[in-house]
């Protein structure tokens, strides 16, 4: 097979996208069921907002609980001095999400599907094993956090508010694939805005200096501690599982047998997808941070999202912390059905097996249940969480890094020497930031 006969290979049998072979022809040959129509007609007027979507779905990974606790606690702690970590961790988002869509747009396949059809039985075991991890800590993350908001909101208990999210959630997922899969996304699409509302209305009741906001753009650290913080920033803000989601969702968007465009409209509408979805959730990320920055900035008892809670109304009035908590609770359950759906999505491609969605469901969901029974502060192990979501995120992007730039994989849609190299630094960073965490973690420095 030639390098761009590899880039015109239709949807694979097994993928959840696959659907008519000339799904990803090329852009200048017309449909086999309109042999002479244009790819501009009016059959496709409207591609643009068939194609957006899936990039919204991916976001609301990176607006989850594990981030009200990461950016709460570095601007009540720190006040503006990592708003430049959120800065260049939501512009490397933009790419890495980006990259994620073209592998599954060009190759009809998703990123853990390829990785296990590349690798040896050791390794797509080992592979899964550290990526189950990462999705146990997201769960914990999301889960909690839910957990909070409903005892913020009606005083449930933590464990039982933990299993009332895991049920709702579990509900929500059946709408996840074949025909109902828009009704998901519109579900997840319309949370994500409940959550800006949510986390963004102090900034209008006690609007931030836009000096200070500024100044927070200069790159420096306070101390081994402010280390540790930023790395917990990055781990909410580069999401492993939203990595190897997206390849998968921009397949899912359409039913099977539904007409896709043709590639080169899917890659110019997935760019646009891509930028507006993280825009927001790179707004909702700052907005967090810069609301405790200004208004929670030296309080005590912020460090924990319930505390955040409590100096948010002290200061800025219940109605206001209400809607914080709203917030949260939607961050909660739209986060965690997706975090299950890339669960399902890597056991499918690494390991080859269809499991139930309750089931994967019930993996994460235990391991996060038994944080909320036993743990005195379940916000620290947000945080934690959001760690080890950190450690993660080299083994999906090298991968991915590696793959865009096969020219067998990708034929002419293959990355360019000028963003191959973007992202292998970009790659480096990441690495190197989890390096210095390791060691400061191991030396007890943290």
């Amino acid at each position: 097979m030639t390098a761009e006969q590899s880039a015109r290979t239709p949807n694979s049998p097994q993928s959840p996208g696959a659907s008519q072979p000339s799904l990803t022809q090329h852009p200048a040959q017309p449909h086999p069921a309109h042999p002479t129509q244009p790819a501009h007609s009016t059959h496709h007027g409207h591609a643009l907002v068939s194609i957006l979507g899936p990039a919204f779905v991916a976001a609301v990974a990176y607006v989850d609980p594990g981030n009200v606790a990461a950016n709460i606690t570095s601007g009540a702690r720190y006040g503006y001095l990592l708003v430049w970590v959120l800065v260049l961790a939501n512009l490397m988002s933009v790419l890495i999400q980006y990259q994620s869509a073209k592998l599954g747009i060009v190759t009809g396949k998703s990123l853990p599907q390829i990785l296990g059809e590349r690798m040896g039985d050791a390794g797509r075991y080992m592979f899964f094993m550290q990526a189950e991890v990462i999705a146990i800590a997201t769960d914990l993350a999301e889960v909690i956090g839910g957990a909070i908001a409903l005892r913020l909101l009606f005083g449930l208990p933590l464990f039982w508010g933990g299993c009332v999210i895991g049920a709702v959630s579990t509900v929500l997922l059946w709408f996840q694939g074949g025909r109902t899969h828009r009704v998901f996304e519109k579900i997840v699409i319309a949370m994500l805005l409940v959550i800006t509302f949510g986390f963004i209305a102090g900034l209008f009741v006690d609007p931030p200096n836009g000096g200070d906001v500024l100044a927070g753009l200069v790159p420096r650290f306070r101390g081994a501690d402010s280390v540790l913080m930023a790395s917990s920033m990055l781990g909410a803000t580069v999401m492993p599982h939203a990595i190897y989601l997206h390849s998968t969702l921009v397949n899912d968007h359409y039913a099977p047998g539904e007409e896709k465009p043709d590639t080169r409209q899917l890659l110019r509408g997935s760019k646009i997808d891509v930028v507006w979805a993280l825009a927001l959730a790179g707004t909702v990320n700052l907005a967090l941070l810069v609301l405790a920055a200004n208004s929670l900035y030296g309080m005590s008892g912020t460090d924990t999202i319930e505390g955040a809670q409590h100096a948010i109304e002290m200061v800025l009035g219940p109605a206001v912390g209400t809607i914080f908590s709203i917030g949260l609770l939607a961050s909660s359950l739209s986060s965690t059905s997706v975090g299950t759906y890339a669960g399902s999505e890597i056991m499918r491609g690494l390991l080859h097996i269809h499991a139930p969605m309750w089931a994967c469901r019930v993996v994460t969901l235990v391991p996060a249940l038994v944080v909320l029974w036993f743990s005195a502060n379940p916000t620290f192990a947000l945080v934690i969480g959001q760690v080890v979501l950190s450690i993660g995120i080299p083994f999906a992007i090298i991968p991915l890094m590696r793959y865009t730039r096969d020219r067998e994989l990708m034929g002419k849609y293959r990355d360019g020497m000028v963003k191959h190299v973007v992202f292998l630094l970009v790659a480096v960073l990441i690495i190197a930031l989890n390096v210095v965490l390791v060691y400061l973690t191991m030396t007890g420095q943290n």
